[in-house]
């Protein structure tokens, strides 16, 4: 089972959202509950299987999507993904049992669901091209989030933001797109695996370009100051 660990971490909460479509509003709360502390087990269990002593990725699963493209499900963590994987299992636990919301609280829990399973591929994903689905893939529950459980400016709230985050996504999906281009110059192959772009040897001006678009598809999102309005 831990082979696929990260793969069960993922897809788990993806399938009780599903499931939580049937499920009974009146035990949705509680249906809620269940799973997500259940995914932070889970997150604990990966940790406690994690060897610190190892550099390095653990835990790592591959299949190929694009051969053609290099471009695979890859996953792996370290310890800095790790712990912020069971932080996003812990957060959304502690965000549903201390839910006071009570309008359409049945899709309010299968929206934060998704949510996690997109943050949790986030931080596991070790193809770009895959961490950009899950990162995209997040503007989805957030956005309605926003646009129905907001507050009296909440249409407008989640139109600005769905234009500003995914202006930086664009930025950085074309920071992705040179970093393969530049592999594939310097392999004769091409691969979107963060594993293999380490290996280049980048000009400073380059490495400059590359920060601003990165930084600028980060920094919205985070939000981070003065991207946050």
């Amino acid at each position: 089972m831990l082979d696929h660990i990260l793969s069960i971490l993922i897809f788990f909460p993806a399938l009780a959202a599903m499931l939580g479509f049937i499920v009974h509003k009146d035990s949705m709360r509680t249906y809620g509950i269940v799973v997500s502390v259940v995914e932070f087990v889970l997150s604990l269990w990966l940790w406690y299987a994690f060897d610190g002593s190892i550099a390095g990725m653990q835990f790592m699963e591959q299949a190929n999507l694009v051969p053609a493209f290099g471009i695979s499900y890859l996953l792996g963590v370290d310890g800095i993904s790790l712990f912020i994987i069971i932080m996003a299992s812990f957060f959304t636990m502690l965000g549903i049992i201390s839910l006071t919301e009570t309008r359409r609280i049945k899709d309010l829990i299968i929206t934060l669901l998704f949510l996690q399973v997109t943050m949790i591929g986030v931080f596991a994903a070790l193809d770009a091209i895959l961490f950009y689905v899950f990162w995209e893939l997040s503007l989805v529950p957030m956005l309605l989030i926003i646009g129905i459980w907001g507050g009296p400016l909440r249409i407008y709230a989640s139109v600005k933001f769905f234009l500003y985050t995914f202006t930086g996504s664009l930025v950085m999906l074309v920071g992705m797109l040179f970093m393969a281009y530049f592999y594939f110059q310097a392999t004769g192959q091409w691969s979107f695996s963060l594993l293999e772009w380490y290996r280049l040897i980048l000009p400073e001006n380059i490495q400059a370009w590359l920060f601003v678009a990165f930084f600028l598809g980060f920094a919205i999102k985070v939000p981070m100051f003065p991207f946050h309005t």
